[in-house]
């Protein structure tokens, strides 16, 4: 476990230095309105309400903004092991496949439950000083518990050298 988890679960869960952290960060994700709704160490949630600012001209919610929720729940936990990490570690998206099975219509839940196997992916980088590849699935689904749509994240994690 990255020692300065808590610190970083600190920012993620608390609403205003969230905000200010996506807002400086990811901004796009702050103005398409993305919340952690729960944040641990094997899983990340994230919440998204169709908006005029997110939707398509069809009233659903935009492709782009259910890839970035889908790769916050997942990146969360990625960034959460590297946070502050010495030696520093890189992380990277290499891959993204999407499958939309519903359309994205109300409050939108993309959850990644990697956890553990991001935390052992950053700690064998770490260890060995090579990189790791480790693949990520978010599934997210509307308030009725329906899959609207599942993304799978191939993630490279590589331990800089001092």
């Amino acid at each position: 476990m990255n020692p300065n988890f808590g610190a970083f679960k600190r920012i993620i869960t608390t609403p205003v230095l969230f905000k200010f952290f996506i807002f400086k960060n990811l901004s796009a994700a702050f103005w398409s309105g993305l919340n952690i709704h729960h944040f641990d160490e094997e899983t990340c949630t994230v919440r998204v309400k169709l908006s005029w600012f997110n939707q398509n001209p069809f009233r659903s919610m935009y492709f782009a903004v259910e890839a970035m929720a889908a790769e916050m729940s997942s990146g969360m936990l990625a960034f959460a092991q590297v946070y502050n990490r010495k030696p520093a570690v890189s992380m990277l998206v290499e891959k993204v496949e999407a499958t939309f099975v519903k359309k994205a219509t109300g409050t939108i839940f993309f959850t990644c439950e990697d956890g553990k196997a991001m935390e052992a992916a950053v700690d064998e980088t770490v260890r060995t000083g090579e990189g790791v590849k480790l693949t990520s699935k978010a599934i997210g689904k509307n308030l009725e518990g329906v899959i609207v749509a599942e993304f799978t994240f191939t993630w490279s994690f590589k331990a800089k050298s001092i």
